[in-house]
Protein backbone atom coordinates (compact mmCIF):
# COMPACT_ATOMS: atom_id res chain seq x y z
CA UNK A 1 0.00 0.00 0.00
CA UNK A 2 1.22 3.50 -0.79
CA UNK A 3 0.67 6.77 1.01
CA UNK A 4 0.13 9.99 -0.91
CA UNK A 5 2.22 12.97 0.06
CA UNK A 6 0.51 15.90 1.80
CA UNK A 7 -0.85 18.29 -0.84
CA UNK A 8 -1.20 21.52 1.13
CA UNK A 9 2.24 23.01 1.64
CA UNK A 10 5.91 22.26 2.17
CA UNK A 11 7.45 21.43 5.53
CA UNK A 12 8.31 25.12 5.81
CA UNK A 13 4.69 26.10 5.29
CA UNK A 14 5.22 27.43 1.77
CA UNK A 15 2.65 27.10 -0.97
CA UNK A 16 3.33 24.41 -3.54
CA UNK A 17 5.37 25.64 -6.50
CA UNK A 18 3.70 25.96 -9.87
CA UNK A 19 4.29 22.98 -12.19
CA UNK A 20 7.11 23.13 -14.70
CA UNK A 21 4.73 21.90 -17.38
CA UNK A 22 1.19 23.18 -16.86
CA UNK A 23 -1.49 20.61 -17.57
CA UNK A 24 -3.55 22.83 -19.85
CA UNK A 25 -0.67 24.44 -21.72
CA UNK A 26 1.03 21.11 -22.43
CA UNK A 27 -2.19 19.12 -22.95
CA UNK A 28 -1.62 16.58 -20.22
CA UNK A 29 -4.30 14.26 -18.96
CA UNK A 30 -5.65 14.50 -15.43
CA UNK A 31 -3.92 11.22 -14.59
CA UNK A 32 -0.57 12.52 -15.86
CA UNK A 33 -0.98 15.74 -13.93
CA UNK A 34 -1.74 13.82 -10.74
CA UNK A 35 1.41 11.71 -10.99
CA UNK A 36 3.58 14.71 -11.83
CA UNK A 37 2.06 16.71 -8.98
CA UNK A 38 2.81 13.86 -6.61
CA UNK A 39 6.48 14.08 -7.64
CA UNK A 40 6.53 17.86 -7.20
CA UNK A 41 4.91 17.64 -3.77
CA UNK A 42 7.41 15.17 -2.39
CA UNK A 43 10.27 17.04 -4.05
CA UNK A 44 9.42 20.38 -2.53
CA UNK A 45 8.13 19.23 0.86
CA UNK A 46 10.60 16.41 1.60
CA UNK A 47 13.55 16.05 -0.76
CA UNK A 48 14.63 19.70 -1.03
CA UNK A 49 15.34 20.01 2.67
CA UNK A 50 17.67 17.02 2.70
CA UNK A 51 19.58 17.74 -0.51
CA UNK A 52 22.35 19.85 1.06
CA UNK A 53 23.23 17.16 3.59
CA UNK A 54 23.49 14.39 1.03
CA UNK A 55 25.65 16.63 -1.14
CA UNK A 56 27.92 17.77 1.68
CA UNK A 57 28.62 14.27 2.97
CA UNK A 58 28.44 12.46 -0.41
CA UNK A 59 26.01 9.91 1.02
CA UNK A 60 23.16 8.11 -0.70
CA UNK A 61 19.64 9.54 -0.10
CA UNK A 62 18.30 6.40 1.59
CA UNK A 63 15.52 8.24 3.44
CA UNK A 64 14.30 9.74 0.17
CA UNK A 65 13.83 6.28 -1.31
CA UNK A 66 11.70 5.21 1.62
CA UNK A 67 9.50 8.24 1.00
CA UNK A 68 9.40 7.60 -2.75
CA UNK A 69 8.22 4.07 -2.02
CA UNK A 70 5.51 5.28 0.36
CA UNK A 71 4.35 7.74 -2.30
CA UNK A 72 4.14 4.97 -4.90
CA UNK A 73 6.84 6.54 -7.04
CA UNK A 74 9.29 3.62 -7.01
CA UNK A 75 6.68 1.89 -9.15
CA UNK A 76 5.84 4.86 -11.35
CA UNK A 77 6.30 2.85 -14.57
CA UNK A 78 5.18 -0.52 -13.22
CA UNK A 79 1.88 -1.51 -14.89
CA UNK A 80 -1.27 -0.76 -12.90
CA UNK A 81 -2.23 -4.44 -13.00
CA UNK A 82 0.90 -5.18 -10.99
CA UNK A 83 0.45 -2.41 -8.44
CA UNK A 84 2.26 0.47 -10.11
CA UNK A 85 1.17 3.82 -11.51
CA UNK A 86 1.49 2.70 -15.14
CA UNK A 87 3.29 5.83 -16.32
CA UNK A 88 4.71 5.88 -19.83
CA UNK A 89 7.86 7.58 -21.04
CA UNK A 90 6.55 11.15 -21.24
CA UNK A 91 4.83 11.05 -17.85
CA UNK A 92 7.91 9.61 -16.18
CA UNK A 93 10.16 12.23 -17.78
CA UNK A 94 7.99 15.12 -16.57
CA UNK A 95 7.78 13.68 -13.06
CA UNK A 96 11.54 13.14 -12.97
CA UNK A 97 12.13 16.75 -13.97
CA UNK A 98 10.08 17.83 -10.96
CA UNK A 99 12.20 15.64 -8.68
CA UNK A 100 15.39 17.04 -10.23
CA UNK A 101 14.15 20.54 -9.51
CA UNK A 102 14.58 19.84 -5.79
CA UNK A 103 17.33 17.21 -5.52
CA UNK A 104 19.49 16.36 -8.50
CA UNK A 105 21.16 13.33 -6.94
CA UNK A 106 17.84 11.76 -5.98
CA UNK A 107 16.39 12.36 -9.45
CA UNK A 108 19.43 10.92 -11.21
CA UNK A 109 19.56 7.76 -9.11
CA UNK A 110 15.77 7.40 -9.27
CA UNK A 111 16.17 7.39 -13.05
CA UNK A 112 18.54 4.43 -12.82
CA UNK A 113 15.94 2.60 -10.76
CA UNK A 114 12.92 3.51 -12.89
CA UNK A 115 14.64 2.51 -16.13
CA UNK A 116 14.57 -1.11 -14.98
CA UNK A 117 10.77 -0.90 -15.18
CA UNK A 118 10.48 1.59 -18.04
CA UNK A 119 12.74 -0.44 -20.32
CA UNK A 120 11.29 -3.81 -19.37
CA UNK A 121 7.74 -2.43 -19.36
CA UNK A 122 6.24 0.04 -21.87
CA UNK A 123 9.41 0.18 -23.96
CA UNK A 124 9.71 -3.62 -24.27
CA UNK A 125 6.01 -3.82 -25.13
CA UNK A 126 6.83 -1.98 -28.38
CA UNK A 127 9.45 -4.52 -29.46
CA UNK A 128 9.24 -7.77 -31.40
CA UNK A 129 9.02 -11.02 -29.42
CA UNK A 130 7.44 -14.32 -30.33
CA UNK A 131 4.65 -15.68 -28.15
CA UNK A 132 6.92 -17.89 -26.05
CA UNK A 133 9.47 -15.14 -25.47
CA UNK A 134 6.76 -12.64 -24.57
CA UNK A 135 5.23 -15.01 -22.03
CA UNK A 136 8.60 -15.65 -20.39
CA UNK A 137 9.28 -11.91 -20.25
CA UNK A 138 5.89 -11.23 -18.66
CA UNK A 139 6.56 -13.83 -15.99
CA UNK A 140 10.05 -12.61 -15.21
CA UNK A 141 9.30 -8.92 -15.07
CA UNK A 142 6.43 -9.61 -12.68
CA UNK A 143 9.01 -10.99 -10.24
CA UNK A 144 11.03 -7.78 -10.39
CA UNK A 145 7.97 -5.54 -10.16
CA UNK A 146 6.65 -7.36 -7.10
CA UNK A 147 9.91 -6.73 -5.25
CA UNK A 148 9.65 -3.02 -5.99
CA UNK A 149 5.98 -2.60 -5.12
CA UNK A 150 5.84 -4.86 -2.05
CA UNK A 151 9.29 -4.43 -0.56
CA UNK A 152 10.56 -1.11 -1.91
CA UNK A 153 13.44 -2.88 -3.64
CA UNK A 154 15.84 -0.49 -5.38
CA UNK A 155 17.29 -1.33 -8.78
CA UNK A 156 20.29 0.37 -10.34
CA UNK A 157 21.66 0.45 -13.86
CA UNK A 158 25.47 0.29 -13.98
CA UNK A 159 26.37 1.19 -17.54
CA UNK A 160 29.83 2.69 -18.00
CA UNK A 161 33.04 0.69 -18.22
CA UNK A 162 35.57 3.32 -19.22
CA UNK A 163 35.55 2.47 -22.92
CA UNK A 164 33.30 2.83 -25.96
CA UNK A 165 30.71 0.26 -24.88
CA UNK A 166 28.48 2.69 -22.99
CA UNK A 167 28.36 4.92 -26.08
CA UNK A 168 27.18 1.95 -28.15
CA UNK A 169 30.44 1.61 -30.09
CA UNK A 170 31.49 -1.89 -29.04
CA UNK A 171 30.25 -4.81 -26.99
CA UNK A 172 30.23 -4.47 -23.22
CA UNK A 173 33.39 -5.80 -21.60
CA UNK A 174 31.42 -7.23 -18.70
CA UNK A 175 30.63 -10.75 -19.85
CA UNK A 176 28.01 -13.37 -18.98
CA UNK A 177 28.91 -16.99 -19.64
CA UNK A 178 25.95 -19.37 -20.01
CA UNK A 179 25.94 -22.12 -17.40
CA UNK A 180 23.30 -24.54 -16.16
CA UNK A 181 20.36 -22.53 -14.84
CA UNK A 182 21.75 -19.10 -15.65
CA UNK A 183 25.01 -17.22 -16.19
CA UNK A 184 28.37 -16.47 -14.60
CA UNK A 185 29.19 -12.75 -14.77
CA UNK A 186 32.68 -11.26 -14.78
CA UNK A 187 33.59 -7.64 -15.29
CA UNK A 188 33.62 -4.11 -13.95
CA UNK A 189 31.33 -1.08 -14.05
CA UNK A 190 32.55 2.42 -13.21
CA UNK A 191 30.48 5.45 -12.15
CA UNK A 192 27.92 2.92 -10.97
CA UNK A 193 25.26 5.07 -9.29
CA UNK A 194 23.69 3.54 -6.16
CA UNK A 195 26.72 1.27 -5.72
CA UNK A 196 26.45 -0.27 -2.28
CA UNK A 197 22.86 0.92 -1.84
CA UNK A 198 20.78 -0.78 -4.55
CA UNK A 199 19.20 -4.15 -3.85
CA UNK A 200 19.69 -5.26 -7.47
CA UNK A 201 22.18 -4.14 -10.10
CA UNK A 202 20.67 -4.12 -13.59
CA UNK A 203 23.88 -5.07 -15.38
CA UNK A 204 24.32 -4.70 -19.12
CA UNK A 205 26.74 -7.39 -20.21
CA UNK A 206 27.71 -9.46 -23.24
CA UNK A 207 26.70 -13.10 -23.41
CA UNK A 208 29.76 -14.99 -24.69
CA UNK A 209 29.96 -18.72 -25.32
CA UNK A 210 33.18 -20.67 -25.81
CA UNK A 211 34.87 -19.69 -29.08
CA UNK A 212 32.45 -16.86 -29.88
CA UNK A 213 33.42 -13.26 -30.57
CA UNK A 214 31.81 -10.61 -28.37
CA UNK A 215 28.96 -8.86 -30.15
CA UNK A 216 26.62 -6.01 -29.22
CA UNK A 217 23.79 -8.17 -30.52
CA UNK A 218 24.34 -10.50 -27.57
CA UNK A 219 23.88 -7.86 -24.88
CA UNK A 220 21.99 -9.10 -21.82
CA UNK A 221 20.24 -7.01 -19.20
CA UNK A 222 20.43 -8.94 -15.91
CA UNK A 223 19.32 -8.01 -12.39
CA UNK A 224 22.11 -9.12 -10.07
CA UNK A 225 21.20 -9.29 -6.36
CA UNK A 226 23.58 -6.98 -4.52
CA UNK A 227 24.43 -9.56 -1.87
CA UNK A 228 25.42 -12.26 -4.36
CA UNK A 229 28.82 -13.82 -3.76
CA UNK A 230 31.42 -12.23 -6.03
CA UNK A 231 29.84 -8.77 -6.12
CA UNK A 232 31.96 -6.03 -4.55
CA UNK A 233 32.01 -2.24 -4.38
CA UNK A 234 35.40 -0.52 -4.38
CA UNK A 235 36.90 2.95 -4.48
CA UNK A 236 35.94 6.30 -2.99
CA UNK A 237 33.33 8.84 -4.12
CA UNK A 238 34.28 12.50 -3.78
CA UNK A 239 33.25 14.24 -7.04
CA UNK A 240 32.50 17.84 -8.01
CA UNK A 241 28.74 17.34 -8.25
CA UNK A 242 26.01 14.71 -7.99
CA UNK A 243 27.71 13.63 -4.81
CA UNK A 244 24.67 11.85 -3.40
CA UNK A 245 24.58 9.38 -6.28
CA UNK A 246 27.48 7.44 -4.69
CA UNK A 247 28.67 6.14 -8.05
CA UNK A 248 31.51 3.89 -6.95
CA UNK A 249 33.03 1.02 -8.94
CA UNK A 250 31.31 -2.37 -9.10
CA UNK A 251 33.27 -5.59 -9.57
CA UNK A 252 31.81 -8.95 -10.61
CA UNK A 253 33.89 -12.07 -10.10
CA UNK A 254 32.25 -15.36 -11.14
CA UNK A 255 28.87 -14.05 -10.06
CA UNK A 256 26.09 -16.58 -10.68
CA UNK A 257 22.64 -15.30 -11.60
CA UNK A 258 19.60 -17.38 -12.44
CA UNK A 259 17.68 -17.22 -15.72
CA UNK A 260 14.86 -15.30 -14.04
CA UNK A 261 17.32 -12.46 -13.42
CA UNK A 262 16.82 -11.33 -17.02
CA UNK A 263 15.13 -7.93 -17.27
CA UNK A 264 14.89 -8.43 -21.03
CA UNK A 265 15.03 -11.62 -23.11
CA UNK A 266 17.99 -12.43 -25.31
CA UNK A 267 18.36 -9.99 -28.21
CA UNK A 268 15.75 -7.54 -26.96
CA UNK A 269 18.14 -4.97 -25.48
CA UNK A 270 19.99 -4.72 -28.81
CA UNK A 271 16.66 -4.38 -30.59
CA UNK A 272 15.71 -1.59 -28.17
CA UNK A 273 19.00 0.23 -28.68
CA UNK A 274 18.45 0.17 -32.45
CA UNK A 275 14.71 0.92 -32.54
CA UNK A 276 13.99 2.94 -29.37
CA UNK A 277 16.80 5.57 -29.21
CA UNK A 278 14.92 7.82 -26.77
CA UNK A 279 15.66 5.21 -24.10
CA UNK A 280 19.04 6.91 -23.79
CA UNK A 281 17.49 10.31 -23.02
CA UNK A 282 16.27 9.38 -19.55
CA UNK A 283 19.15 11.16 -17.80
CA UNK A 284 17.97 14.49 -19.19
CA UNK A 285 14.90 15.05 -16.96
CA UNK A 286 17.15 15.55 -13.95
CA UNK A 287 18.94 18.39 -15.72
CA UNK A 288 15.70 19.87 -17.02
CA UNK A 289 14.72 20.13 -13.36
CA UNK A 290 18.04 21.72 -12.42
CA UNK A 291 17.58 24.33 -15.17
CA UNK A 292 14.20 25.23 -13.68
CA UNK A 293 15.69 25.28 -10.18
CA UNK A 294 18.34 27.83 -11.19
CA UNK A 295 15.65 30.10 -12.59
CA UNK A 296 13.35 29.60 -9.59
CA UNK A 297 16.11 30.53 -7.16
CA UNK A 298 16.99 33.68 -9.08
CA UNK A 299 13.43 34.95 -8.93
CA UNK A 300 13.12 34.25 -5.21
CA UNK A 301 16.49 35.82 -4.48
CA UNK A 302 15.79 39.02 -6.39
CA UNK A 303 12.33 39.27 -4.83
CA UNK A 304 13.76 38.77 -1.33
CA UNK A 305 11.85 35.53 -0.79
CA UNK A 306 14.61 32.99 -0.12
CA UNK A 307 13.83 31.19 3.17
CA UNK A 308 16.33 31.99 5.92
CA UNK A 309 17.58 35.19 4.29
CA UNK A 310 16.61 38.80 5.04
CA UNK A 311 13.73 39.97 2.78
CA UNK A 312 15.94 42.31 0.77
CA UNK A 313 14.64 43.04 -2.73
CA UNK A 314 17.04 43.42 -5.67
CA UNK A 315 14.54 43.28 -8.48
CA UNK A 316 14.44 47.02 -9.22
CA UNK A 317 17.81 47.12 -11.03
CA UNK A 318 17.59 47.08 -14.86
CA UNK A 319 20.64 44.81 -15.15
CA UNK A 320 18.90 42.19 -12.98
CA UNK A 321 15.70 42.47 -14.99
CA UNK A 322 17.56 41.97 -18.27
CA UNK A 323 19.35 38.92 -16.87
CA UNK A 324 16.06 37.39 -15.74
CA UNK A 325 14.62 38.02 -19.21
CA UNK A 326 17.59 36.20 -20.76
CA UNK A 327 17.14 33.31 -18.34
CA UNK A 328 13.42 33.09 -19.08
CA UNK A 329 14.03 32.98 -22.82
CA UNK A 330 16.68 30.29 -22.53
CA UNK A 331 14.60 28.21 -20.13
CA UNK A 332 11.59 28.30 -22.45
CA UNK A 333 13.73 27.31 -25.41
CA UNK A 334 15.10 24.33 -23.51
CA UNK A 335 11.70 23.29 -22.21
CA UNK A 336 10.15 23.55 -25.65
CA UNK A 337 12.55 21.28 -27.51
CA UNK A 338 12.85 18.87 -24.59
CA UNK A 339 9.10 18.47 -24.15
CA UNK A 340 8.71 17.83 -27.86
CA UNK A 341 11.46 15.21 -27.79
CA UNK A 342 10.11 13.26 -24.81
CA UNK A 343 6.62 13.42 -26.35
CA UNK A 344 7.94 11.84 -29.57
CA UNK A 345 9.66 8.95 -27.76
CA UNK A 346 8.59 5.70 -29.40
CA UNK A 347 9.83 2.74 -31.39
CA UNK A 348 11.11 3.48 -34.88
CA UNK A 349 11.17 7.29 -34.73
CA UNK A 350 11.84 9.27 -37.87
CA UNK A 351 15.24 10.71 -38.70
CA UNK A 352 13.95 14.18 -37.80
CA UNK A 353 12.76 12.93 -34.41
CA UNK A 354 16.10 11.31 -33.63
CA UNK A 355 17.99 14.47 -34.56
CA UNK A 356 15.62 16.46 -32.36
CA UNK A 357 16.27 14.04 -29.49
CA UNK A 358 20.02 14.64 -29.80
CA UNK A 359 19.43 18.39 -29.97
CA UNK A 360 17.16 18.28 -26.92
CA UNK A 361 19.69 16.27 -24.95
CA UNK A 362 22.46 18.72 -25.83
CA UNK A 363 20.27 21.74 -25.07
CA UNK A 364 19.30 20.47 -21.64
CA UNK A 365 22.68 19.17 -20.55
CA UNK A 366 24.57 22.30 -21.59
CA UNK A 367 21.74 24.75 -20.96
CA UNK A 368 21.19 23.77 -17.34
CA UNK A 369 24.72 24.75 -16.42
CA UNK A 370 24.57 27.92 -18.52
CA UNK A 371 21.45 28.97 -16.63
CA UNK A 372 23.06 28.15 -13.29
CA UNK A 373 26.13 30.22 -14.20
CA UNK A 374 23.95 33.15 -15.25
CA UNK A 375 21.99 32.80 -12.02
CA UNK A 376 25.18 33.10 -9.96
CA UNK A 377 26.31 36.15 -11.90
CA UNK A 378 22.90 37.76 -11.52
CA UNK A 379 22.39 37.01 -7.84
CA UNK A 380 25.95 37.87 -6.82
CA UNK A 381 28.46 36.59 -4.28
CA UNK A 382 26.04 35.48 -1.57
CA UNK A 383 24.45 33.01 -3.96
CA UNK A 384 27.65 30.93 -3.92
CA UNK A 385 27.31 30.14 -0.21
CA UNK A 386 26.83 26.46 0.52
CA UNK A 387 23.94 27.35 2.79
CA UNK A 388 21.98 28.16 -0.38
CA UNK A 389 21.06 25.69 -3.15
CA UNK A 390 22.40 27.57 -6.18
CA UNK A 391 26.02 26.58 -5.61
CA UNK A 392 24.97 22.91 -5.55
CA UNK A 393 22.73 23.37 -8.59
CA UNK A 394 25.70 24.80 -10.48
CA UNK A 395 27.98 21.87 -9.60
CA UNK A 396 25.34 19.22 -10.25
CA UNK A 397 24.38 20.77 -13.58
CA UNK A 398 27.98 20.70 -14.83
CA UNK A 399 27.94 16.89 -14.77
CA UNK A 400 25.16 16.39 -17.32
CA UNK A 401 27.02 16.97 -20.56
CA UNK A 402 29.61 14.35 -19.55
CA UNK A 403 27.22 11.47 -19.07
CA UNK A 404 27.14 8.52 -21.43
CA UNK A 405 25.65 7.24 -23.63
CA UNK A 406 24.71 10.67 -25.06
CA UNK A 407 27.39 13.12 -23.97
CA UNK A 408 27.27 16.65 -25.39
CA UNK A 409 30.19 15.83 -27.68
CA UNK A 410 28.53 12.68 -29.00
CA UNK A 411 25.27 14.54 -29.62
CA UNK A 412 27.06 17.15 -31.72
CA UNK A 413 28.94 14.46 -33.62
CA UNK A 414 25.79 12.48 -34.39
CA UNK A 415 23.68 15.49 -35.34
CA UNK A 416 26.27 16.68 -37.86
CA UNK A 417 26.93 13.27 -39.34
CA UNK A 418 23.36 12.00 -39.48
CA UNK A 419 22.02 15.26 -40.89
CA UNK A 420 24.49 15.08 -43.78
CA UNK A 421 24.47 11.35 -44.49
CA UNK A 422 21.68 8.88 -45.07
CA UNK A 423 22.22 5.33 -43.76
CA UNK A 424 24.86 3.57 -45.84
CA UNK A 425 26.05 6.70 -47.65
CA UNK A 426 29.79 7.31 -48.00
CA UNK A 427 32.04 9.71 -49.90
CA UNK A 428 33.87 6.94 -51.73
Amino acid sequence: MTIQVQKTATAAGQALDAPMFDRGAYRLTAEQADIITRAREIGQSVLAGRAAGYDRDAIFPTENYKDLHRAGLLGISVPKAQGGLGAGYQTYALAAAEIGRYCGATALTWNMHVCSTLWSGPLADDLDMDEEMRAAHERRRAIHYKRIIDDGAIYSQPFSEGGAAAAGGVAFGTEAKPVKGGWLINGKKIFASLAGHADYYGVLCTEVSEGEKASRRNTLYLAVPAKTEGVSVVGDWDPLGMRGTVSRTLLFKDVFVEEDAALMPRGVYFQAAMRWPHMFMTLSPTYMGLAQAAYDFTLKYLRGEVPGMPPVKRRMYPTKQIAVAQMQIKLEQIKGIWFQAVTEARANPSKEQVLRAYAAQYSVMEGANELAALAIRTCGGQSMLKTLPLERIYRDSRCGSLMLPWTAELCLDRIGREALYEPGETDD
